[in-house]
């Protein structure tokens, strides 16, 4: 089964809606310059109020002290760091958890190899000159990049990702778990909870990919 991540929660009916849709991870963005930013002490109120997903923490370029911050208020399962491989290991070193490195691609040449110390990977498009921020700034990566690719580690595609076309972008890919963020909002930053159910639903019912080792659904810690 596709797995699904609804990432950049701000508020609690979009919690709420990734909670009852049966989302595998929800996405916290400890980045300040997006909008989709939340501070420790809101992470820990949205968190709080109900079990299920995994709680994956966003940090970009960070710092040992980011992120002892975030953690220090707010339990989190997964890191997903914009940071190079060598980088992001270290951080896993460091706090005993699972990390994914968020890869920004343009060319298959891009795809990431084995990595060492990462326990998976966020494929999105490159970020556009002069963005202010990384990840896939609402832009659909070219899905034939990643079609019969035999990745090292679990991998989620993102990027431009809606109700509308997650299914043909899981078939296109060969992606095994997906990644939404604005393809499920209502307005920049707040989650439209009808847009998550019919996200996940659609996701659901997409059959997965031919599971090959190191495709599809990211590391479960």
């Amino acid at each position: 089964m596709i797995r699904v991540k609804i990432c950049g929660i701000t508020e609690p009916a979009g919690f709420d809606a990734a909670v009852a849709a049966g989302a595998d991870w929800i996405g916290l963005n400890f980045f300040p310059p997006s909008p989709r930013f939340v501070t420790p002490a809101q992470a820990a109120s949205l968190s709080a109020r109900a079990a299920g997903p995994l709680r994956v923490g966003l940090f970009v370029d960070p710092v040992d002290a980011d992120v002892a911050r975030v953690l220090g208020v707010v339990a989190l399962d997964i890191l997903q760091i914009y940071a190079p491989a060598l980088r992001v290991a270290a951080l896993r070193e460091r706090f005993g958890l699972p990390v994914w490195r968020a890869a920004g691609v343009a060319v298959r040449a891009d795809l990431p190899g084995e990595e060492p110390g990462i326990d998976g990977h966020v494929i999105e498009p490159k970020a556009p000159p002069g963005a202010t921020r990384p990840g896939g700034n609402a832009i659909s990566l070219d899905w034939s990049i990643t079609a019969g690719w035999e990745a090292k580690r679990p991998w989620l595609l993102a990027g431009g990702l809606t109700p509308e076309n997650v299914t043909d972008a899981i078939a296109a890919s060969g992606a095994g778990a997906v990644d939404v963020s604005s393809g499920v909002e209502r307005e920049r930053g707040v989650k439209d909870p009808a847009l998550i159910k019919a996200f996940v639903a659609r996701a659901r019912t997409t059959p997965p990919p031919t599971m090959r080792a190191g495709t599809g659904a990211a590391a479960r810690p």
